[in-house]
């Protein structure tokens, strides 16, 4: 079974769209959080992660990073393996 994936993300945001696209690309399903529709959600996050930024990439309770972290991870050949392709 695959684990869920979670893309916190923002709607002005082209890392996040190219983030959303990868997966999409992967036939992946996952969740996407939209920030600007969650007040302080944002914060919650911040908290939990320590990082300012978006996307913010979870796969299972696993924080991968960003859309560049998720993007190596491809090239690498490790990003199929996680999302249990």
């Amino acid at each position: 079974m695959a684990p869920k994936v979670t893309v916190y993300s923002k709607d002005y945001c082209p890392y996040c769209d190219r983030a959303k696209a990868l997966l999409k690309s992967k036939g992946v399903v996952f969740e996407a959080i939209e920030l600007q529709d969650h007040p302080g959600e944002f914060q919650k996050l911040k908290e939990r992660t320590g990082l300012m930024t978006v996307p913010q990439i979870f796969i299972g309770e696993k924080l991968i990073g960003g859309y560049t972290d998720m993007a190596d991870l491809d090239r690498a050949g490790e990003l199929d393996k996680l999302l249990g392709l």
